[in-house]
């Protein structure tokens, strides 16, 4: 246990992630908020010969517990754990981020308030003056340029000086009428002796006050004779009668009039900003373009995939080199008087694992371009020209941000899909997301692509992307049509300004999730490849990966499922059931089977398997069929068991379907 916590929180592209890994650095780990698949990110830096903890919350525009991500920053802000919170605010949109932070001080928190991205700020005319910030807030504010390592040194002493602040920072006034009014409801609250976490009463009070759902029907729940429904409602009106509008709006009212005050007297023009148009809005004129915007989406993510294959593959053949002349070192002179631990090592750990491994240059490209991405304001973008297309085909225009995040992984894309209010929304963009190439999937892709398309390996894997997201719409807008019949709300998303990301900061993201993927081969595959090699070796006395193994019988009877889709071998079978497990376990299984005993590389042994269009039907099969365990298991979290099985029947049908038919309407034209 530390002993002292602080915690993060802020806007989405507020640079809340950049500060943390700045302040972290590699001293982080990532885990779930209890009870939910929602990431929780902590990290460590010593100050002052005090050891820090920084739990960073999820990114969130307020804290009305409207969406999951919502309600878990405010419980555990209420929690009372923290010794100091630090809101980050992006100081390009001052006025916007700063309604989170007017919600935090009824809060009665220990805050520390960052400017961030004040470079960009006076690149816009513009000048903040904190010193004034923070005396009008009563709170330490510290400006910063996270993506260039400027003011986190400023931000470290300022969080080790105010650990133990005890001045409490300014609460916000709400006028005569409502003040009365949240009197009246605290004295109700306190004569009741009602207790929500470590929240404040006055907190409470405003909350309920606010018609915040989850607070009252606590205090309903808890305090029965506290009859806080029939007060609230006489207290409420009267107060409406008053006002003249309805008193949860009046609120909101007022807490942008107080912020709309503050930012008048700090932020300082030092240009006619009025005359100038920043370079976002230049480039926004082609890239928002309803001519453009979506090609240049499309072009951009083949540029992606070109460059994955080119930089990628010269390290993956390095790397597939050196675990072949590895395993034959081991097997020839380290293991030669143990034929059974020299096929254990060579054909289960370097022909399994081995030749997960192979690819993770390419993997790590996926993800630095991907982040780079996102983290230069584009991605927003990409969701955001996509909105009119999406709405078009059934689906919410938010629902492609899920999509574009499973690109990456389709538990993350799966995961983002609670910030879509609607239960029915969430439901359809969670069983489509399984359709999106994820980076395991990735694996299989550059196997393939590199043996049978030698010249056209970018492309191949591009059209895949595409067919993947394709899928995802059209069934989509099936799936509307029969289950759900509402109309998707419009989407409201807030557009950041391009910046040049902070290349330590995508680095380091981009090599946690490949540490994943690395963890993953370690643990999940090589768990799998282990078992394809005893049931490979069994029964005692069999030819190793023969037909007569184990392996080999469970394989002949599955074959004949994919005989129409041109892969009739029974290895081929073994590897896409097990690749249910996960994806990547189809490499390390053919590797496993399909060099046993030849003095073959994979690559080599896939010709003898093969055609180019039996391999493009396989490669199709890998993106439709089951998704792996843990995608089910995400499903099944986030919306039931039920849709969890349906998401299975209806894409082993798909998937099944599809690679049929494209092998045989492609043989018809390739006879």
């Amino acid at each position: 246990m530390s002993e002292y916590i602080v915690t993060l929180c802020g806007n989405p592209n507020s640079g809340k992630t950049t500060i943390f890994n700045s302040l972290t650095g590699l001293n982080q780990h990532v885990g779930n908020w209890p009870g939910v698949t929602v990431e929780k990110k902590e990290g460590f830096f010593n100050c002052e010969e005090k050891e820090i903890k920084v739990v960073d919350l999820p990114g969130i525009y307020s804290l009305s517990a409207n969406s999951l991500d919502e309600r878990i920053a405010r419980e555990y802000l209420l929690r009372g754990e923290s010794n100091l919170v630090v809101d980050i605010v992006d100081g390009t949109v001052l006025e916007r981020n700063l309604y989170l932070f007017s919600q935090l001080l009824e809060m009665d928190l220990n805050l520390v308030l960052v400017v961030n991205m004040i470079d960009e700020v006076e690149k816009k005319g513009l000048k903040i003056d904190t010193k004034m910030l923070s005396n009008m807030l009563r709170v330490p504010v510290v400006e910063t340029a996270a993506s260039k390592n400027f003011g986190v040194d400023n931000l470290k002493r300022a969080i080790c000086k105010n650990l133990e602040r005890k001045k409490k920072p300014l609460q916000i006034y709400y006028g005569e009428i409502l003040e009365n009014t949240i009197e009246k409801v605290t004295k109700i609250l306190e004569n009741g002796r009602v207790k929500y976490l470590n929240a404040p009463t006055r907190w409470i009070a405003i909350k309920l006050i606010e018609k915040d759902m989850e607070i009252f029907s606590y205090i309903k729940k808890n305090y029965p004779d506290l009859n806080i429904e029939e007060k609230l409602y006489k207290i409420t009106s009267d107060a409406e009668s008053y006002l003249g509008e309805e008193i949860d709006v009046y609120i909101v009212e007022r807490r942008y009039g107080f912020i709309e005050g503050v930012v008048k007297d700090c932020l300082r023009e030092k240009t006619d900003i009025n005359k100038r148009i920043n370079s976002s809005e230049k480039v926004d004129r082609f890239v928002l373009n309803k001519y453009l915007g979506i090609p240049l989406f499309f072009v951009m993510m083949a540029i992606v995939f070109q460059l994955i294959f080119t930089v990628g593959n010269p390290i993956s053949e390095l790397i597939d080199k050196l675990m072949n002349n590895f395993g034959d070192y081991v097997a020839s002179n380290i293991l030669k008087n143990s034929p059974t631990f020299a096929s254990f090592f060579k054909e289960g750990i370097i022909g399994g694992v081995g030749s997960v491994l192979v690819f993770l240059p390419n993997i790590f490209i996926l993800f630095f371009l991907l982040t780079f991405l996102e983290q230069s304001g584009y991605m927003s973008r990409a969701a955001f020209i996509m909105d009119k297309f999406m709405h078009k085909l059934g689906l919410h225009g938010k629902s492609f941000i899920p999509m574009i995040l499973g690109f990456g992984c389709n538990i993350t894309g799966i995961m983002a899909a609670r910030t879509l209010q609607s239960r029915k929304d969430r439901v359809l963009t969670i069983i489509i997301n399984p359709l999106i190439s994820c980076s395991a999937r990735l694996t299989v892709y550059t196997l393939f692509a590199g043996v049978f398309f030698v010249n056209y390996q970018g492309l191949v894997v591009f059209s895949l992307y595409v067919i993947g997201i394709l899928l995802s719409v059209l069934v989509a807008r099936v799936f509307k049509s029969i289950f759900f019949k509402e109309e998707f709300a419009p989407l409201i998303m807030e557009l950041p300004p391009y910046r040049l990301p902070n290349l330590k900061g995508v680095l380091l993201i981009s090599y946690k999730r490949s540490a994943l993927f690395v963890k993953k081969a370690g643990t999940v595959i090589l768990s799998g490849v282990i078992l394809i090699w005893i049931l490979a070796s069994l029964p005692p006395g069999v030819e190793y990966g023969s037909k007569e193994s184990l392996i080999g019988i469970l394989g002949t009877q599955l074959a004949p499922i994919f005989k129409w889709a041109g892969f009739p071998h029974w290895q081929i079978a073994v590897a896409l059931i097990f690749g249910i497990v996960a994806k990547e376990l189809v490499v390390g299984i053919l590797g496993t089977l399909l060099t046993t005993g030849n003095q073959v590389t994979l690559s080599q042994a896939l010709h003898s398997f093969f055609t180019p269009l039996s391999a493009y039907s396989f490669l199709l099969t890998v993106l439709l069929y089951v998704p792996c365990i843990a995608t089910i298991a995400a499903i099944k979290k986030e919306i039931g068991m039920k849709w969890a099985f349906f998401t299975i029947l209806y894409m082993m049908i798909l998937g099944l379907t599809i690679s049929t038919l494209v092998y045989q309407i492609g043989s018809l034209f390739l006879k």
